[in-house]
């Protein structure tokens, strides 16, 4: 018998596929999340008042 260490092809596969599956699920809400870290990383409004 062989010494099989360390992750094979189709574990690497199956939780590709099942990341890949979550985020289709939850599309909506991790495109409305992003789009919340990224208004409030990115507003222009704070910096301005924040030095102003």
């Amino acid at each position: 018998m062989k010494n099989k260490k360390g992750m094979g092809t189709v574990e690497i596969v199956i939780i590709i596929a099942v990341l890949v599956g979550l985020a289709l699920i939850f599309r909506e809400a991790l495109t409305g999340y992003a789009q919340n870290v990224m208004d409030f990383v990115f507003d222009e409004g704070r910096i301005t008042n924040a030095f102003g």
